[in-house]
């Protein structure tokens, strides 16, 4: 058990302190720092899903006035390290998929790199490929482990037979889609090369680690880290595509070291980032559900079928919520990976539970139906003692209290019947849980130092938008005992203390703890009256962790759907969440994190569709024009609140992650309330007009 800081400045609403430099257009962004003469890169993709490169002619694009230099394989330097093949950038003549780089044209402007680019014209030798994911594909195989470490299949008792003899029981398949990460920057470095200086690579990125990506990068340009610095003080979103670095940081990379002393920019457009930086691979999840009349599981099975890249494995950890989140004594999970001729898959808000909770909670709404029972009270006469996976006791699971308070909040008890109607549209509710589990990394140190009156704290972590700036500088004060007006926090450069990416919800565990490590040991050696220049350090290892208890943020989404009876149209007019998320730091941030992570949720649950185009293996819908994501103008009512959770287990603050929890959960929550007006049982998202237009009245 962990002492608790006494709260200070943790729990208040404070401002955001990048807020104003961001309102007034202040905040630097990676393609916007000031360096002097930049030049412009821009990539060239290749056309085909896969095949060999037979010829390159570049003469065109390097006979334009102001090209600086075109780079292919033939041309390109050879890397330390190939063995990541997503950032073996220009190192050969095979193509894995549409849309790889295949050269890259550094130029005077943007728009005449961009001129050039479309000048190189490459001849390929193409061959048949395979990019379409099914659930019968021959060449499924069980990778090693899924994401984060979980292992690949568990099994426990006898699902068949439980299935076999249950009283109800629901079987069906549930599809989630193609979703690509699309935030508001789009990937961009600014890169400088200058061998002259001690050190000579200078990496302006739009990254959530500046360190993750350092070390990346040095090892495969073969460097020496403290020859290498990464800056990144502000991210316009990553929402997990900037968790990890792509292959355009490795291309302008190489263009920088292609033109020493001259700095390179790139910023990748909106059509090239669905090939380049990451999305969540689709799924398909195979749900066996028993239960007895009471609505007690007798038997729960996951079986998901997804995809990842022949170049780089990434399996999708989907199945990892059903192993710990209701009591059965039966149950089995598996994961199954198609490689195919794809872009790489890779890191999207709440890998695995994001699409993991989306069959489950579809499948427990249908359960409710057939059993005659309250969908609420069947997830709470299904609430476990202990972690069903593990067997340990709870750090603290309040997923009934916010079943019932946001049941409270919804009206709930007063909810219209199914298929109730006003005027034109048919009116439902749905309900669903989420839950995110609460994680701390390691490879994190913080420095606190008294300098010119000012308590001075560093730590290399980056804010995504998150709040790190606001709430870092309120633990750090709570933890000096001093006021918040005299602490600065300075992040998102690899000249401070190493910090762990900024993900998994884990960056105000994993950084606090180790400034609350570095205030305890700076206050134990210099007491209240420190001299400027004291100095000390504390790394998060040096945090006590829990390792006795199984700790989870949980939370219950609630929806009203409307839906058009002569046109199919789908509303939300309402959606709530209410979280048990330990202390909250920071209830401005906090209250900005769950209703964007639910509004997310919406996109998923109604817009979201990264439609592909198996013919030529690409993502038909590739801009934001097709590629539809939920807007302001989609949200009606939507609330997130929070329980006063106390929790001495996670971690000194008390608190939990936050940045994905709201997303779990919701686009089920959505799709109940669907059934529940039309009678309509979608089962493959997004919910589109067409899927309940021919059941409407």
């Amino acid at each position: 058990m962990t002492e608790l800081l006494e709260p200070r400045a943790i729990g208040r609403d404070t401002v955001r302190r990048d807020g104003e430099a961001k309102v007034r257009g202040t905040a630097t962004y990676a393609i916007e720092t000031p360096v002097e003469h930049p030049a412009y890169a821009h990539p060239v993709q290749a056309t085909v899903a896969r095949g060999r490169i037979t010829a390159i002619d570049t003469s065109a694009a390097e006979a334009l006035d102001g090209v600086l230099v075109v780079l292919t394989h033939e041309n390109a330097e050879r890397l330390a390290s190939t063995d990541d093949r997503e950032f073996a950038v220009l190192q050969g003549d095979e193509v894995a998929f549409r849309g790889q780089l295949v050269g890259v044209v550094v130029a005077e402007t943007s728009e005449l790199a961009r001129q050039a680019a479309d000048a190189v014209r490459v001849t390929y030798a193409e061959q048949p490929h395979d990019s379409e994911l099914r659930v019968d594909h021959p060449d499924l195989y069980a990778p090693e482990q899924v994401n984060a470490g979980h292992p690949t299949d568990t099994a426990e008792g006898d699902v068949a037979a439980a299935v076999a003899t249950a009283a109800v029981t629901v079987e069906e398949t549930y599809s989630t889609a193609m979703y690509f990460n699309n935030p508001l920057e789009p990937h961009a470095t600014t890169a400088l090369w200058d061998p002259a200086t001690d050190v000579p690579l200078t990496l302006w990125d739009s990254t959530q680690g500046v360190h993750p990506a350092r070390a990346a990068v040095c090892e495969v340009f073969g460097l020496e880290e403290e020859r290498v610095r990464v800056v990144c003080p502000f991210v316009g979103g990553g929402f997990g595509s900037k968790g990890t670095p792509h292959a355009n940081l490795m291309l302008v990379t190489m263009a920088a070291r292609a033109l020493p002393g001259r700095p390179v920019k790139l910023a990748l457009t909106r059509q090239q980032m669905f090939a380049l930086s990451a999305y969540r691979t689709p799924t398909i999840q195979k749900i066996q559900l028993a239960a007895d009349r009471t609505g007690r599981l007798q038997a729960l099975a996951l079986d998901v079928v997804e995809q990842t890249s022949r170049i780089k494995e990434f399996a999708e950890q989907t199945a990892a919520p059903a192993r710990m989140m209701y009591a059965s004594p039966n149950r089995r999970t598996t994961h199954r990976l198609a490689a195919l001729d794809v872009p790489v898959p890779s890191w999207m808000r709440a890998p695995g539970e994001c699409p993991g909770m989306f069959g489950p909670e579809v499948a427990m709404d249908e359960l409710a139906e057939r059993l005659g029972v309250d969908p609420v009270e069947l997830r709470i006469r299904n609430e476990p003692e202990v972690d069903p996976e593990t067997g340990k006791p709870w750090s603290s699971r309040n997923l009934v209290h916010c079943l019932r308070e946001g049941a409270e909040r919804f009206g709930w008890a007063e909810r219209p019947p199914a298929g109730h109607r006003e005027g034109a549209w048919l009116v439902g509710t749905g309900v669903a849980s989420s839950v995110y589990p609460t994680m701390r990394q390691a490879k994190s140190t913080a420095t606190i130092r008294f300098e010119d009156g000012r308590y001075v704290a560093e730590i290399g972590a980056a804010d995504l938008g998150t709040g790190a700036w606001t709430v870092l500088p309120q633990i750090t004060a709570d933890a000096l005992d001093v006021d918040l007006d005299d602490v600065e926090v300075r992040i998102g450069d690899t000249r401070y203390p190493v910090a762990s990416v900024a993900g998994g919800s884990s960056g105000t565990n994993t950084w606090g703890s180790a400034l609350v490590v570095a205030a305890t040991e700076f206050r134990s050696k210099f007491g209240g009256s420190p001299a400027d220049g004291d100095e000390v350090s504390g790394d998060v290892d040096q945090a006590s962790k829990d390792e006795d208890h199984s700790a989870y943020a949980f939370g219950a989404q609630f929806a009203e759907v409307r839906v058009n009876v002569a046109t199919g149209e789908l509303r939300v007019p309402r959606l709530y969440g209410v979280f048990g998320a330990g202390r909250i730091v920071n209830p401005r941030t906090a209250r900005s994190q769950l209703i964007g992570g639910m509004t997310m949720g919406l996109s998923m649950a109604l817009h979201e569709n990264g439609v592909w185009d198996p013919r030529i293996g690409q993502a038909a819908t590739h801009d934001l024009a097709e590629y539809h994501v939920t807007v302001n103008a989609d949200v009606g009512d939507i609330q997130a609140h929070w329980l006063d959770e106390h929790d001495p287990y996670v971690n000194a603050m008390g608190s939990k992650g936050i940045g994905e929890i709201g997303i779990t959960g919701t686009a089920a929550a959505v799709v109940n309330a669907v059934h529940r007006a039309t009678g309509v049982r979608v089962r493959d998202l997004p919910v589109t007009l067409d899927k309940v237009l021919a059941a409407l009245p």
